[in-house]
């Protein structure tokens, strides 16, 4: 029967029934990245909860989809789903007969129709190959172009792709004349029912190769490396992913190759951090440029660009560098940097230093105070507060 134990779609996402778009889309983002096949490999459980998060957000970021989902439910978006397809009062009558005879049901009540068991001779589109790939801030930033080395299945040099031996063919199916299928005929309480399901003796394929190709073993495709580039667009994040079409596994039956999904990962910065479209960065600077004001250079995505300090900048301060931030992804425009002022204190002054600085703060106006020799000074003081306690 159609499936019945799903989540709430607004559960999967951890959002509210009214969520904004950006809401939406927030969620996503988190959950997705948290959950991605690339970043937990051999974790079955986190590649489910991937396709749950793709399946829900999929459905409520299209306006159309989501109307349909709050008023029906998953029947109004899923057609395998209750009433989607030959319904009967909110079920799947071919389902509901499939379920007690093992398939679906084609003409014998009154043509609620349906094959429990899929045919494999129509064209099929190949498995989906992931793979990953590590940049820079930069090339993030700016886009780029990578070569990477997949493995997948491509078709079969001796063969063609036909899983036969040279010089033999494949024999169609004798006992379902190619379909795939056969037809069941079975007495039950509602009469005589015509059930459709798997051919058994091809196994759904429509034919039947007698003599395999020794390099493939029927299969018509053999698994190799392949060097394919990925263009990787200017804005791209960390844990975000590229579809490159038709680069994944060989279809079936003369159906289009998969496609190669590329999980990108982005390498941390020594200075930067990134944040959606803004540069953040903390950049040090001396007393003497905090308080008179300077022309500093400091890094950027763009390389080394001066920045102006005024004069009485307090450490803290963050200075805002207009377009020098991301690039919007598959958009216009570059987010913003913005540099925050750490001012360093001097270490280890010589006297000429010391003695500079104390003449600075008397012009200050500050109470200099009484510089200690060390030690015996210390000690003086220590004699001295225990004899005026004694008296």
């Amino acid at each position: 029967m159609a499936e019945t134990n799903k989540r709430d779609y607004y559960e999967v996402l951890g959002v509210s029934k009214g969520a904004t778009d950006d809401e939406l889309k927030k969620a996503y983002r988190k959950l997705a990245k948290q959950n991605h096949p690339d970043l937990n490999p051999g974790d079955k459980e986190a590649e489910a909860r991937f396709k749950e998060i793709n399946e829900a957000y999929e459905v409520l970021s299209d306006k159309d989809k989501r109307a349909k989902y709050d008023q029906f439910g998953f029947a109004g978006v899923d057609p395998n789903f209750g009433a989607g397809g030959g319904g009967f009062g909110g079920f799947d009558m071919g389902d509901i007969f499939g379920s007690f005879f093992g398939g679906g049901f084609g003409g014998g009540f009154g043509g609620f129709g349906g094959g429990g068991g899929q045919s494999r001779t129509g064209p099929a589109k190949g498995q989906t190959v992931r793979a990953s790939l590590t940049i820079t801030l930069e090339e993030a930033a700016f886009g780029c172009e990578k070569e990477i080395t997949i493995q997948h299945i491509e078709p079969c040099d001796d063969c063609g792709g036909s899983g036969c031996a040279e010089g033999t063919t494949a024999e169609v199916c004798p006992e379902c004349h190619g379909s795939g299928q056969v037809r069941v005929q079975q007495r039950t309480m509602f009469g005589n029912m015509t059930s459709t399901t798997v051919c058994p003796n091809c196994r759904g394929e429509g034919k039947i190769i007698h003599q395999p190709c020794k390099s493939c073993g029927g299969s018509g495709g053999v698994r190799k490396s392949k060097k394919v580039n990925v263009k990787i667009p200017a804005g791209i994040d960390n844990g975000q992913a590229i579809s490159v079409r038709g680069q994944g596994d060989m279809g079936r039956n003369g159906g289009p190759a998969g496609d190669l999904i590329v999980g990108i990962n982005v390498k941390p910065h020594e200075r930067l951090r990134r944040e959606g479209t803004s540069i953040y960065l903390d950049q040090t600077i001396s007393f003497f440029q905090a308080a008179m004001g300077a022309e500093i250079e400091i890094p950027s995505l763009d390389g080394k660009v001066k920045c102006n300090v005024a004069a009485g900048t307090q450490p803290g301060t963050t200075l805002r560098l207009r377009g020098k931030g991301v690039p919007v992804l598959n958009g216009r425009g570059r987010g913003d940097q913005f540099v925050t002022i750490r001012v360093e204190v001097p270490r280890n002054m010589s006297e000429a230093q010391k003695e500079a600085l104390k003449k600075f703060a008397e012009a200050m106006g500050e109470d200099i105070p009484e510089e200690k020799d060390g030690f015996f000074d210390n000690l003086k003081d220590k004699i001295n507060d225990k004899f005026k306690n004694k008296n």
